[in-house]
């Protein structure tokens, strides 16, 4: 019995030891904070490091309060959130090349600040996106919003899709939103959440400003993911983004053609200027059937991309 006694005394000294053995090899592969800093980074690894929060974030010229820690920590998750989405942030540098040369014109021609580009971004990341709600479009206009602004919305022709109308509707809301607001900030706020959703709870909660207000997931997560865009997108190098301008999407040069009639066959419309019906829906999304019905005989203008830059073959 005695025996028996030391033997297992003896393994149980053995297994304390282990494991005595192993916390200490596991607290020495811990790396110091400047083993991290210090340490040469791989090209094309996957290593993730923190990122520095840029301490001068700010939207349409009205600065991020990083001082406050909870406004730290959102801007610092939406930083990390779309640095580490490596695909979906490549393909807003490529859509970006080719879709910001159209967009900023029109905010800069209704004196709307250029960082609402990047509204557009995360509302579609510049894809002709649709919502369960009903949006549509780049700018995810809903329907009755569209309408009131001039519009044309049916199973014919949704001018939501057109990405030049689209952008005029979005500054004529972004607009009324800041007369109302008092803020760009809270303009972009409004955009997801609507001008009576917003103006009601600043009065709920007794404060003036989007970043004191209590919101709900998407609408409180919204400016965060612009500035966040906005900081990648400007400063691609700082977030490990590595591209040249061959590899972005080019805007295709077109022309417009007038029409004012109906028009009873767009493949056969596609072909008398020599490209075929896909072309034609790509460059003309708003045109959501194979036909135009027009009784109205309302002049539409149907962008046509110009010759050598699509292989049409017959």
């Amino acid at each position: 019995m005695k025996t028996i006694k030391n033997i297992l005394a003896a393994i149980g000294l053995i297994c304390v030891s282990g494991l005595f053995i192993f916390a200490v090899q596991a607290e020495e592969k811990v790396p110091s904070d400047k083993e991290v800093v210090e340490q040469p980074k791989l090209i094309n690894d996957y290593n993730v490091y923190a990122l520095s929060v840029p301490d001068d974030l700010n939207f349409a010229g009205e600065e991020v309060p990083l001082e406050d820690p909870d406004i730290l920590e959102r801007m610092d998750r939406e930083l990390l959130v779309n640095t580490y989405w490596q695909s979906n942030g490549l393909l807003m540098f490529k859509r970006a090349e080719k879709y910001f040369p159209i967009i900023e014109p029109i905010l800069k021609k209704n004196g709307v600040p250029e960082d609402f580009k990047y509204l557009a971004v995360i509302e579609s990341g510049l894809t002709n996106a649709v919502s369960p709600a009903g949006a549509r479009g780049v700018w995810q206009i809903m329907p009755a919003t569209g309408r009131e602004n001039g519009l044309e919305v049916n199973k014919n022709v949704d001018e939501r899709y057109n990405l030049e109308m689209a952008t005029e509707v979005a500054c004529k809301y972004l607009l009324k939103s800041k007369e109302q607001l008092g803020s760009w900030t809270l303009a972009a706020a409004a955009y997801n959440a609507g001008n009576a959703g917003i103006s009601r709870r600043l009065k709920e909660q007794g404060v003036s400003n989007y970043y004191d207000l209590l919101l709900g997931e998407e609408t409180g997560r919204y400016l965060f993911r612009i500035v966040a865009l906005k900081e990648i997108l400007s400063n691609p190098k700082q977030y490990g983004f590595n591209f040249t301008s061959q590899d972005l999407y080019k805007t295709i040069p077109t022309y417009k053609v007038e029409v004012d009639t109906a028009v009873s066959d767009f493949t056969k419309f596609a072909q008398r200027y020599g490209i075929n019906y896909k072309i034609l829906k790509i460059h003309n999304p708003w045109l959501r059937e194979p036909k135009l019905n027009n009784a109205s005989r309302k002049t539409y203008f149907i962008e046509i991309p110009k010759e050598g830059y699509y292989s049409v073959k017959p």
